[in-house]
């Protein structure tokens, strides 16, 4: 195996332990275990669990930037209609199906007092905003609102209400606002988080 496929396997194994113990909970150890090293190769590979973290981050939101490229680049209907604003939403819904990005990137949000993982995710999230900005031409206020719907969605998944919507009608309510009539499909293909 090459130096940059190993990295990658540690890179992988990390997102895997992180997205279940957060960046507090998970040790060094914990990620050479999932990765099958030994936790001293993790450390010389990446130095700290700062910034093991901050990778694992920086891959998880890169993924987002480059799922909108490429969505962006497909799509060839007008901006200002709401069908160009699914589709793009579409495109993130099916990338926040990975579990483990979704709770990496919620888990990085979180733990943004550590300053590299920080500014990783204010670079990122102005990477995100400045691209929906640029490419679309739309207002600050219609990129804040497509990025805030997309914040509301992860915190929903990350606090598996569509699997207890039932339970409260203002949480089945608020269901319905932000997934919509997708939330019976989204229930039927099992979107919710494993047990961690």
């Amino acid at each position: 195996m090459s130096a940059p496929e190993r990295r990658e396997l540690v890179l992988a194994a990390a997102s895997r332990a992180f997205a279940r113990g957060g960046y507090a909970g998970t040790s060094t150890d914990a990620v050479a275990k999932e990765a099958g090293v030994s936790q001293p190769y993790v450390v010389r590979m990446f130095g700290t669990k700062a910034e093991l973290f901050r990778e694992v981050l920086a891959r998880a939101l890169t993924r987002i930037v480059e799922t909108f490229d490429a969505e962006l680049d497909r799509l060839t209907i007008d901006p200002d209609s709401e069908e160009f604003w699914a589709q793009l939403g579409a495109a993130y819904a099916g990338l926040i199906a990975d579990q483990d990005l979704l709770l990496v990137m919620m888990h990085g949000f979180s733990a943004g007092g550590t300053p590299e993982i920080g500014a990783q995710a204010r670079s990122t999230m102005s990477a995100i905003y400045t691209q929906i900005r640029t490419r679309t031409g739309c207002t600050p206020e219609k990129a804040r609102e497509f990025i805030a719907q997309g914040m509301l969605i992860n915190t929903m998944l990350a606090m598996r209400a569509p699997e207890h919507f039932d339970e409260d009608p203002a949480l089945a309510e608020l269901s319905a606002c932000v997934f919509g009539g997708t939330l019976d499909a989204a229930l039927a293909d099992g979107i919710h988080l494993q047990d961690t």
